[in-house]
């Protein structure tokens, strides 16, 4: 099948590599020529892994190519994916105007039948603003062209994107037209092989499944954060915890874990969006609200912890920090709570040496003009007289460090770690003051 796909990003980009991978000729389209100049060299802008391997395989068999044509790219597709960002509004509502702005430049231009779908996380009624804009178009070109619009939410991990796309767990397609249901069908039938996992159902309550999804896991992550806190105070421990009730087949483990609060570009962003759109429709959602307060607060835990130990004036401190990406196998810094640790650290006048596998350059970026922190190219060089070790991020390459070397680095043994990677009772046997999240100390 003939698909473009708009937008470069993790989604876009994901989703006409995999597509091509399946025999699809695919050709992604954006506005951005430094993006598309990137994939022409045959490389990609974002960390994703197994994403290169996958681009450059179907660029080389002619099944995947990149432009920055709206004309070409239009003509192109039949099935037509919008994979464009919706960041949030100044009040926490999805912000439109990219997707918008994808289905007008559709409308000016095409003149044949297209299945146009929503493939970026979008706010309930979007599908119904993205036919208007093209309708509109339309009846200003004194066109009558047949299409439909579809929504088909994407439900990829950062990290995991092309495995989550080539096995999927499920596979929501909204649709009232019969013929673009048949042709999501047809273009999903080889990612179905083995089990359909392909849900068809209205529109709204695909929208509505997207946002629903990852309201409900970031409900379980502030949940276990607030545990966490109470269990310090009542001297027990979250990860015991966390196994009894995880046993429950009702409650399972997954999104189970205590840590430094949750990031990236859709928890945040898509919490804020579903709380906005309730007040919209006069529906308070409480429990969504108090999650988001509840994670605001948690990414203040680990810098708390840093100060109850010091002292309220850090001036003269130094930190090593690892991980800074908002989660392991990528380098997307949005909404990262390192970005919120460190500011608070360099506030009050300590200074840093920060280490991630993949995300220091774009943390650079993020933080330049700075003054107090460097970036160093080995999780050991962060360490040399720095008065504790920082654990932000659940880096694999932290899980089993050199404790003797971390010893003879620090300046006092002593480490802060905000995602439970190590166990009390082994810390103080090794002789290392240990800050965990809702651990219990050794005895």
């Amino acid at each position: 099948m003939k698909v473009t796909a708009i937008g470069t990003g993790y989604v876009g980009l994901v989703t006409g590599a995999c597509l091509a991978e399946m025999g699809n000729h695919v050709m992604c389209l954006d506005v951005n020529p430094d993006k598309i100049a990137v994939l022409n060299a045959g490389e990609i802008p974002i960390h994703e892994p197994g994403l290169l391997e996958v681009v450059r395989r179907n660029v080389a068999a002619g099944r995947l190519q990149f432009t920055t044509d709206v004309d070409q790219a239009v003509q192109h597709g039949t099935i037509l994916f919008i994979g464009v960002g919706t960041p949030p509004d100044e009040d926490g509502s999805a912000d439109l105007q990219y997707v918008l702005a994808a289905a007008r430049s559709i409308g000016q231009r095409m003149t044949d039948y297209k299945v146009i779908v929503d493939k970026s996380t979008v706010p309930v009624g979007t599908a119904d603003k993205v036919r208007a804009a093209i309708a509109e178009e339309l009846a200003r070109r004194g066109a009558d062209v047949a299409y439909a619009v579809v929504s088909n939410p994407e439900f990829l991990k950062e990290g995991a994107a092309v495995e989550d796309f080539m096995r999927p767990d499920r596979i929501i397609v909204g649709s009232d037209d019969e013929q673009a249901t048949l042709m999501m069908r047809a273009l999903y039938a080889p990612f179905n092989r083995n089990n359909d996992r392909l849900m068809v159902m209205d529109v709204r309550s695909a929208e509505f499944t997207k946002y629903a999804a990852n309201a409900m896991l970031a409900t379980r992550i502030s949940f276990m954060n607030e545990l966490a806190l109470l269990a310090e105070k009542l001297g027990a421990d979250i990860e015991l915890v966390r196994r009894g009730i995880g046993s429950d087949p009702r409650i399972g483990y997954q999104f189970l874990y205590a840590g430094a609060g949750y990031g990236g570009s859709c928890f945040p962003k898509d919490v804020k969006a579903l709380v906005r759109t309730g007040h919209e429709n006069g529906q308070d959602l409480l429990v969504l609200a108090a999650v988001e307060a509840a994670n605001e607060r948690q990414k203040r835990v680990l810098s708390d912890k840093v100060t109850a130990r010091f002292g309220q004036d850090l001036a003269g401190r130094h930190f090593a920090l690892w991980g800074l990406a908002f989660k392991p196998n990528t380098d997307d810094m949005r909404e990262a709570p390192s970005l919120v640790i460190i500011d608070e650290l360099l506030r009050r006048g300590a200074t840093l040496s920060a280490y991630d596998p993949v995300a220091s350059q774009e943390a650079q970026r993020l933080l330049a003009g700075r003054q107090g922190i460097v970036f160093v190219d080995r999780a050991e060089a962060a360490l040399p007289g720095a008065d504790a070790l920082l654990i932000v991020t659940e880096w694999k390459e932290f899980r089993t460090p050199d404790f003797d070397t971390i010893k003879a680095q620090l300046k006092n043994p002593l480490i802060f770690d905000g995602r439970n990677l190590y166990e009390p009772a082994l810390m103080k046997g090794l002789g290392i003051e240990y800050h965990g999240i809702g651990r219990a100390a050794a005895v």
